[in-house]
């Protein structure tokens, strides 16, 4: 019977142990890297895309302000007329500059004796929201 071997084995157990865990957390971590790359080149792109196209409706809305009626078209953007407010007697216009396959800049204006008032510069989502019923929601005791 020896006693005073040496230990080896827990030893082992520990190490591979040791280097299990750190094996999965670098893989956790390069996981958790690539989505935040993913999440960091998405908004570049959209923040590129809002400046552009806000640089685009700056032009726009010189052109409509040094013209002497309101255009159609404007660099390369249809601008709609929504008519005369009843209440405050404004030609209203408005137009979209694209930002993104699902966003864009909304610009709207009103006209009054030549001058041009913002009432509306906003980005919104010009995607078309669709409902979704594949799930079975409690909505409520029937009577």
């Amino acid at each position: 019977m020896n006693k005073g071997g040496i230990g080896v084995g827990s030893a082992s157990i520990v190490l591979v142990f040791a280097v299990l865990c750190l094996t999965v957390f670098s893989l956790i971590t390069f996981v958790v890297a690539g989505n935040e790359k993913a999440l960091i080149d998405a908004e570049a792109q959209l923040v590129t895309g809002y400046y552009e196209a806000d640089a685009l409706a700056e032009r726009v809305l010189a052109e409509i302000v040094t013209s002497d009626h309101i255009p159609s078209m404007a660099q390369g953007v249809r601008i709609e007329r929504l008519g005369r407010d009843e209440y405050t007697d404004f030609d209203t216009v408005f137009f979209f500059c694209p930002i993104s396959d699902q966003k864009a800049l909304y610009v709207r204006l009103a006209s009054s004796d030549g001058s041009f008032d913002i009432l509306d510069w906003r980005m919104l989502d010009t995607d078309e929201w669709e409902f979704d019923d594949s799930l079975n929601v409690w909505t409520g005791f029937d009577d």
